[in-house]
């Protein structure tokens, strides 16, 4: 059986088909165009080339995105994709297509991806975090996605940085209207503003060459992204922390991170791995694809 999915990030629209074995069949993607109208057009023409590379329908769509779905209204909300809010995306997408659609965050996709085979795979509990463009987080508990029962359980990139200090107080200004927000100090954009570079590459490769101003962000960085996942092992005690995301490709995280977390967590001991997603930039569109079981 193929299952097709989508994987709608701030940069880039990919859509995916896989067949039984988890194996892509397809793999096509463009630029996200910024605007509502064309995203659902961009969407549908993604679909049709799957498709045709496929040789298969695509019955059901499973689309992973920023933000969340209210189980009250049906709308988007807290998508950085800030166009996305306030739409019934999940509805019009069905219409569009002709055929059932499943939206969830994009977080939450890359959770239930590396939780099913990836570096979360046998772990009862699997945190999933998406350190890229924007910030956010996923829960999946044996094998099942934690949306809450509001819809927007893992919103961990809005969450206020923990024990800030005299510096980080009050924090720069967020897109969702509030002040120092874990996105505005751990997302890929936010190390590099830190640093002074234009990119978090760009910052790595400084620190590579020697310079310690940069070494001196990426030490901050560790220290910030520590605080953080240490509200989450308070509150879940996750058995495995999984990175996405472009900051996900700095190695020295995973070396780092886990004595970063432990002095800020409520016990006595703390052996919690901190790993790379298996599957890279694929993991998204992955989970998008399995938002459908495939006995359906």
């Amino acid at each position: 059986m193929i299952r097709f999915g989508i994987d709608f990030g701030g940069t880039k629209i990919e859509a995916a088909a896989l067949n039984a074995a988890g194996e892509f069949v397809a793999r096509v993607r463009k630029p996200n165009p910024g605007n509502y109208k064309d995203a659902l057009d961009v969407v549908a023409q993604l679909v049709t080339d799957a498709e045709s590379m496929a040789g298969a329908t695509c019955a059901r769509l499973g689309v992973g995105l920023p933000g969340s779905v209210s189980p009250k209204s049906g709308l988007i909300r807290g998508a950085n994709s800030v166009y996305l809010n306030g739409q019934r995306f999940g509805e019009d997408l069905s219409q569009r297509l002709a055929r059932p659609v499943r939206v969830t965050n994009d977080a939450n996709c890359l959770a239930l991806s590396e939780a099913a085979d990836g570096a979360g795979a046998g772990q009862p509990v699997v945190f999933a975090a998406i350190l890229g463009t924007g910030c956010g987080g996923g829960v999946v508990v044996d094998g099942k996605i934690i949306e809450g029962r509001n819809g927007f359980a893992g919103e961990w990139g809005h969450f206020p940085l923990p024990w800030p200090k005299p510096e980080e107080h009050p924090g720069p200004d967020c897109w969702c209207g509030r002040k120092g927000c874990l996105e505005t100090w751990i997302a890929g954009p936010s190390f590099a503003r830190d640093a002074g570079f234009e990119s978090g590459q760009a910052t790595m490769e400084a620190i590579a060459a020697g310079d310690a101003n940069a070494r001196a962000a990426l030490d901050r960085y560790v220290d910030r992204v520590g605080r953080a996942l240490a509200i989450i092992c308070d509150v879940i005690d996750p058995d495995v922390i999984v990175l996405g995301g472009g900051m996900s490709n700095v190695d020295t995280l995973y070396e780092r991170l886990p004595a970063a977390i432990a002095p800020h967590v409520f016990s006595d001991v703390f052996e919690t791995p901190v790993k790379k997603a298996v599957h890279g930039d694929s993991s998204g569109v992955r989970g998008a694809v399995w938002l459908w079981p495939q006995e359906t």
